[in-house]
């Protein structure tokens, strides 16, 4: 089988449906029906990749996406049923990869899912085991591990994999839709938004003062980039 993938949702039927097209692009799916089952299944680290519900019984998604974030860094992919994009926004706050909401296109989301598990996958296969050292972030990019003056700091995947891009091209700056691209592996699919809030999360784990940042600066109109300040 192929990458193990668990699916996270109370409607039976949806859960039937994605189970069996997934299945049928080769996927290992597990399921789970409210989010004390999902929070107990995806913290044994045995899963690719998530699809997340945000409305579950008993936990609700934003609390299972909180608590596996804090013990993992496995893809998650959010599914809202609702339109409001405080949810959507909420979702990426709490630690989740992407989001989509229902209804949708199963075309998308297997789209989505391969850029991801593509992304993870491919990740260090070209530079194998090297410390990066750029002013004060020395980054590991085998183990996937950020220290800022001899501190290690928490990232998401996402997190790391913008940091990276950033790092190791001072100066460059990258539209939103460019960062997309790149990093989430889509083109057309995502919200720029997304980015947004990926880069005020990474700033508020590597800036002193995220409203006054001192490596990743905003191009108004533009984009972002990193200074490099030796």
């Amino acid at each position: 089988m192929g990458s193990r993938i668990l699916i996270v949702d109370d409607e039976p039927l949806l859960v039937k449906g994605l189970k069996y097209s997934l299945e049928q692009d080769n996927y290992d799916i597990d399921i789970a029906y409210d989010g004390k089952e999902a929070f107990e299944k995806g913290k044994t680290g045995q899963y690719d990749l998530i699809i997340l519900d945000l409305m579950l019984p008993v936990i609700d998604g934003l609390e299972v996406c909180q608590k596996i974030r804090e013990i993992s860094q496995v893809p998650i992919i959010m599914l809202t049923a609702k339109g409001e994009d405080i949810n959507k926004i909420l979702g990426l706050e709490y630690g989740a990869d992407d989001y989509m909401t229902k209804p949708f296109n199963i075309l998308e989301l297997k789209a989505r899912i391969k850029a991801i598990l593509r992304r993870v996958n491919n990740k260090d296969t070209r530079i194998g085991d090297q410390i990066i050292q750029v002013d004060d972030f020395k980054i590991n990019t085998l183990g996937r591990k950020v220290s800022i003056r001899n501190k290690e700091i928490n990232l998401t995947a996402k997190e790391f994999d913008l940091l990276l891009l950033l790092t190791t091209n001072p100066g460059k700056v990258f539209t939103r839709e460019e960062l997309l691209e790149v990093i989430w592996g889509y083109e057309y699919f995502g919200d720029l938004r997304t980015v947004d809030v990926h880069i005020r999360r990474l700033r508020e784990k590597i800036e002193e003062n995220s409203s006054q940042a001192e490596y990743i600066l905003t191009k108004w109109g533009v984009g972002y980039y990193f200074r490099n300040k030796s």
